[in-house]
């Protein structure tokens, strides 16, 4: 160690100025102050900048002329420490920035050295590469269950839940604001339990007129009401005989309905319109709502007694703004169906989607849904950019914080997941922690504290 200090003692300025000159990462030195000065030939490329143009310039200036933003000098000299931050130069390039401090003898801060280098091609291919991952984790997720993401905790427990539920004849009361996915929880349920062979019936009780919807839940007898048909009809609860039947919105059920169906969970049987004979039914029922029932109920506007007939075991949805780690894998699973529909091959800029994890989504997944789609159809360009993006998503997200929101909180929820998951595919494959530090890339006591971080029993 001390012949190579002594051997660097002895190079000249005019002999370690090509050889930084040579490097291709860029190297920016700054006095204590933040004066820059001295950069490299890769610097003057990377930052369409001239080297007489920014020796003498402090980091301030740089970042007003916008040549770094933000700068790490300036960081680094704020908290005195070792700072790396990713960030873009004014091509667009995505860069990798470290900020080193220099101490002199009495351990004050008398340079600072910064260099960075271009990972705009790294994190292109890790994009891709995450696509194809979340579009395969998407689409297969477990099987019967591809058309959920879940991602996130909490949507894992609603799957896992779902899926107790598909082979158990329980009354269910499915709850979340609209547009989170109630409908396909229900056909889930349908789809993955023993009545799968038999038929699925969904209602919407907000869409059918008061006066029609007892006849088409319960059906009529012959002559019931003018127009009727003279061998009167079946309704949806026989029609799902065996079967499931799902009642949506079903707080705009009538109150004088609310009693008929009260005596369907009760006796499982129905009486026509018009009708006195009651007609055995085997169906299993779901219900699904957007309103607080019990807030109905305490207003009478919804009977106590079927509220607690429907709410047999809940499932409650959560919005997809508390859910962020699961809006990614959604929005690269619905520009590949979208892309596929219309014979697209569109892309998504990694800014866009970051301005779309911003984004609350009040309208859940089926906004999601349609945005996608509807970027798809009006991006002419091959990648869709932040202008393509409507206006009001840049007026609604245009005043967050992302590094201090509560998107922020659950992006780290989401990459603490993906890291997780990580570590135990490599465990499953590699037998010791050395062999998944040596594929990971990473040191072994790296992956030692990462195994201990997340709870995950070590092989050796």
């Amino acid at each position: 160690m001390a012949n190579s200090k002594i051997a660097l003692s002895v190079l000249s300025i005019e002999e370690l100025v090509p050889i930084l000159d040579s490097i291709s990462d860029a190297i920016f030195i700054d006095d204590a102050q933040g004066f820059t000065i001295w950069i490299n030939k890769a610097s003057e490329e990377l930052y369409k900048i001239k080297r007489k143009d920014v020796i003498g310039k402090h980091v301030s200036f740089l970042e007003r002329e916008g040549i770094f933003t933000p700068s790490v000098a300036r960081i680094v000299m704020e908290q005195k420490k070792e700072v790396s931050t990713i960030h873009e130069n004014k091509d667009g390039k995505r860069l990798l920035t470290t900020g080193i401090p220099i101490m002199d003898a009495d351990n004050n801060m008398s340079k600072i050295i910064t260099t960075t280098h271009d990972i705009t091609e790294l994190i292109n291919v890790q994009n891709e590469l995450e696509s194809v991952q979340n579009t395969l984790s998407g689409l297969k997720a477990q099987e019967g269950y591809s058309d959920i993401v879940a991602n996130s905790p909490s949507m894992y427990n609603v799957i896992q839940l779902t899926r107790r539920l598909s082979n158990i004849d329980s009354t269910v009361l499915i709850t979340g604001e609209s547009g989170v996915g109630k409908g396909v929880i229900a056909k889930l349920l349908h789809e993955n339990g023993n009545r799968k062979s038999y038929p699925y019936i969904k209602v919407n009780c907000g869409a059918i007129p008061e006066n029609l919807i007892e006849s088409e839940l319960f059906g009529y007898e012959s002559g019931a009401f003018t127009g009727s048909r003279k061998d009167g009809k079946k309704g949806l609860f026989e029609t799902a005989e065996k079967g499931t039947i799902f009642l949506d919105e079903i707080s705009e059920l009538p109150l004088n309905l609310q009693v008929k169906l009260l005596q369907v969970l009760q006796e499982r049987e129905i009486t026509r319109v018009g009708g006195v004979e009651s007609i055995p039914v085997n169906v299993r029922i779901i219900s699904a709502t957007n309103t607080d029932l019990m807030a109905l109920v305490r207003e009478s506007k919804f009977r106590e007694d079927l509220y607690y007939r429907l709410n047999v075991v809940p499932i409650s949805i959560p919005p997809l703004r508390e859910r962020p780690e699961d809006i990614i894998p959604m929005i690269r699973i619905f520009l590949n169906q979208n892309n596929k529909k219309m014979k697209e091959h569109k892309e998504i800029d990694s800014k866009t989607i970051a301005i779309l994890m911003k984004y609350p989504w009040p309208g859940n997944v089926r906004e999601l849904q349609n945005i996608i789609e509807r970027l798809v159809i009006t991006t002419k360009g091959a990648v869709i950019l932040p202008e393509n993006l409507p206006s009001f998503i840049h007026e609604t997200t245009s005043g967050i914080d992302i590094s201090s929101s509560t998107t922020a909180k659950g992006l780290k929820k989401a990459l603490d997941h993906a890291e997780r998951e990580i570590l135990l595919k490599a465990q499953e494959k590699y037998i010791t922690t050395r062999a998944m530090a040596k594929a990971l890339g990473v040191s072994q006591p790296t992956i030692v504290r990462k195994l201990h971080k997340y709870q995950i029993a070590d092989t050796e």
